[in-house]
Formats: C-alpha cells, structure tokens, sequence
C-alpha cells in the first residue's frame, strides 16, 4: 500500500477520532461483498508519528492527482461518472448485507459523508480514491426539473366532451325512472283496506286449586351451618390487601456513588495492550510443549516424512478453538464490562514489526467501538509478523499521566518483544520513576515469565493462563487488582 497524503490529528476533538473508527468499521463490513475496483474508492487511514498525523493508504499504485486539477473536462467528467457508479454500486450492495441495529446506525451515518461534496477526490490512472474529511457532509443539491406539460389535443377534448355527454344521459334517465309524473294515477290504483272489528272472546275462568296442608318443617340440629367468626374474616381482608415490603437495596462495599464520579475531574485512565501477533492463532487445548513444536514447525518448516495431507492436518488440529486469540478477546471483552463508568480506555495492538498502533480513548458510551475493534483483531504474516511489545508499552505509557492520578496499562500477551533490541526491563524501570502512579499487570498466557520485570518495576502483578478456564479467571483477578472495576452504588 502507497501513502496518498497525510494531515494533522486534532486530539482537542475525540468526536473526529470516532468518526475514524467507525470508517474502519464499515471498511471490514464493506470489502467482502464489493469487487476489488469497487473498493478502491475507499483509501484505509492510519495514525502515524504517534498519533499526531492521520495517513491516508491505498493499494492502488501511480501518482495521486487531486480531480479538480485536471484540465481535460472530458477526462473529469468521466472519472465524475466512474466515482458516481462505484458510489451506487456500494449502496446496492449494502442492501443485501445482514446488519444489526448498531452497524445500520452507523452505515446511515456514513453514507452522507461518502457523497459529501467537501471529501477530497484524488486520480490515479483514472481510478478515483476519497480521502474522506471528518466535518459535517455537504451534500449536493438536487436537480430541479420543470414539470413537461404535454398539449392537449383535440382527440383528448372529444372524449371528454362524449364522456359528459353519456353522463347527463344517465342523470336524465334516473330522473325520469325515480322523479313522481304520475303521482296522481298511482294514487287512484290504492286499493282501499277494510278494517275488520276485533271480536272479544271470554276466557273461561280457571278453577281454584285446593291446597294441600301444609308440613311443618323438620330442623336437625346437626345440618345447621356454622357461621365463621366476622372477626377472622376481617383478618384475612387485611392479609389480602396489605403491601408488600419494598426490598431495600443492599450495595457492595466497594462501590463508587455517582456523586463520586461526578465530582472527580480527573479520573484514571487505562490502556489495553493486545498482543495480535501470529502466535496468538495456537490452541489452548494442547499442551506448552506441544504449542512450542508446533511454532518450531511454523518457523523451520514441518518433517519431511509428513504429507500434504498430515500438515493440514496438524495445523487444523494447533489452531482450533478455543484459541489463545479467541479465548483473549472473550475475556477482553467481558472485563470492559466491568470496568467503571468513569474511566475511558484506549487500545494498543501488537500486529506486526516495527511498531504498535494505538487507538484514541473512548468513554463509556463509545465502549462499543472499542469493543468492535477488539472483535476484528485477526493475526496477519503482513509485515513479517513478529511482537513489537517495547514499542507498544513505551506508546502506552506516552499516552498516560501516571503522575497526578492513578493510571493503569493491562497486558495480554504470549511472549517477549522480538522486534526491537531495546531492552523492556529499563523501559519498565525508567516509566516506573517518571510515572510512579502508573500501574501494569500482565496476564502471560505463554506461561515464560519473560516480562515479569516490566509489572514488578510497576507496582503491578503477572496472572499465568495457558488454559481457557485459566484465562477468564487470571483476567479477572488482573482487572479486580487495579480496582478499576468498582461497580457504581443504587
């Protein structure tokens, strides 16, 4: 990928950085279902120079030329049409994508900005590229078109006038069947109704019945009922009718109040650093051992008594789940739940030699996106692979005060740094006397103990999890240490 342009990061906006987030996010949905030429249209930023430029990326290969500074129209105009088509081309096939409510929010939030006339448009070999700007969209007016009015022929006037022609007809001919011409005839052809006298009839009086003497009722004592007492009856309305007791609720001991949060203007801070190196793609159902032949494999190559076959095999049988990646960003996932409100969190990524990429700090209502990018971690051999982990804890520890509040860096990781030859224990031992309230606990999931100096040097803890039970339970313990994970009083 070619570097197309580059600008300033204004940090004094975090909404921007958002925006970028959620661009790469539509970037991971979008490429599965566009063609590749279709794609091109979309150029991939990254931060550079920690964090301080946003570079824009594409894989399209030539010099980029800005669209307004070419001069054949023709040429402009065609490559107007070339952006327009691949634009509704993205929009068809959004149609026909399954998106849950969050990515349909997102994706309508976007699609004004991909048209936006304010989006710089660069050329290269014809091919259009937009380097997206992160202000307000400005959409381009509609056409206004002048409704065509068709003359009226005279075919056209006489249907109208043989139509109303055929009505008044009809109005006549109902006149003529409901209107009274000859009331007075019909009135003559009444035939006269004679009225019949009512003839009385007499009843014949019914005979008196004789009655019968009658018994004197019979009382047994033993069937009379017995009446309850009023007393219990009103007892049990009150029962009935009384409230239920409202349970009280009872806090943990712990718990910060939202008068605390509210009242702290400046709280702590924490960093996730994630190791997405390849040796994150390893089973934890194996053993260490087992994990370690199998890297040798990856980096000598397999025996050559095994077949095709037997290594696509093997390899199936090293990565199947849960993996040390799968499990990782489980447990990652479910600890940013826990985490308090009050706090923002910022990723760092271990993908590949030289260097670490950071993501900005997201509040507790942006947690989602930090939560999607933790969800597209995917191990990658670009760049030649490798864990530039000095570099990702000397960014870290940039990005933090350490100083006038408590801060706090939680590794995940399988092994040591392998892309520098910077030693990790001094960079721990001088963060230690610069950031004295900075704080790192590692979870080691390779079991090595390779790092431990970087959490002793901090005042922090190393959890070892080399099994999935292990992991959730080691991640926890990690989080509940740096006693960021209070849960807010009720």
């Amino acid at each position: 990928m070619q570097r197309i342009t580059r600008v300033k990061v204004d940090h004094n906006n975090p909404s921007k950085l958002i925006l970028l987030d959620q661009y790469n996010l539509i970037l991971s949905l979008l490429k599965p279902y566009l063609t590749e030429r279709t794609f091109s249209i979309f150029a991939v930023p990254k931060l550079i120079d920690n964090n301080q430029y946003l570079a824009w990326y594409t894989n399209l290969e030539g010099q980029p030329i800005p669209v307004n500074n070419i001069a054949d129209e023709s040429l402009k105009q065609k490559i107007t049409e070339t952006l327009q088509t691949r634009i509704n081309d993205v929009e068809t096939s959004i149609k026909t994508i399954v998106l849950d409510e969050e990515q349909q929010k997102i994706i309508s939030l976007w699609l004004p900005r991909i048209k936006s006339l304010s989006n710089e448009i660069l050329v290269i070999n014809d091919d259009p590229v937009i380097i997206y700007s992160l202000d307000e969209p400005v959409l381009p007016k509609p056409a206004i078109t002048e409704p065509v009015i068709s003359p009226k022929t005279f075919w056209r006037w006489w249907h109208v006038l043989l139509l109303s022609l055929l009505l008044l007809a009809a109005l006549g001919a109902l006149l003529l069947f409901f209107y009274p011409f000859n009331k007075d005839k019909l009135a003559e052809t009444i035939p006269q109704i004679t009225i019949i006298s009512p003839i009385l009839v007499k009843k014949p009086e019914p005979e008196p019945i004789a009655e019968s003497p009658k018994e004197e009722p019979k009382f047994v004592e033993n069937l009379e009922p017995k009446e309850l007492p009023i007393e219990d009856k009103k007892q049990d309305i009150k029962i009935e009718n009384a409230p239920k007791p409202v349970p009280k609720v009872k806090n943990p001991p712990n718990c910060i109040t939202k008068e605390e949060i509210k009242n702290n203007p400046n709280p702590s801070r924490m960093i996730i650093v994630f190791d997405n190196s390849l040796s994150m793609i390893a089973t934890l159902a194996e053993s260490p051992s087992e994990v370690e032949q199998f890297f040798q494999y990856l980096s000598y190559g397999y025996p050559n008594y095994m077949s095709e076959q037997e290594k696509i095999k093997y390899y199936k049988k090293m990565t199947r789940l849960p993996s040390r990646l799968s499990t990782s960003k489980k447990v990652a996932l479910s600890s940013i739940d826990k985490i308090q409100p009050n706090i923002d969190i910022s990723l760092v990524t271990l993908n590949h030699c030289p260097a670490a990429n950071a993501t900005q700090f997201y509040d507790y209502s942006s947690r989602n996106i930090l939560k999607n990018n933790i969800n597209r971690l995917n191990p990658s051999a670009v760049g030649g692979g490798g864990t530039p982990l000095y570099s990702g804890l000397e960014k870290a520890s940039n990005m933090l005060d350490g100083v006038k509040r408590e801060d706090y860096i939680l590794i995940i990781s399988d092994g040591e740094d392998n892309c520098s030859k910077n030693n990790i224990c001094t960079l721990a031992n001088y963060i230690a006397t610069k950031k004295p309230k900075l704080k790192i606990n590692i979870v080691d999931i390779a079991g090595e103990h390779k790092i431990d100096c970087v959490a002793n040097m901090t005042g922090g803890k190393v959890y070892i999890a080399q099994s999935s039970k292990d992991m959730i339970k080691q991640m926890n313990k990690a989080v509940s240490d740096l006693k960021v994970d209070r849960p807010v009083c009720q």
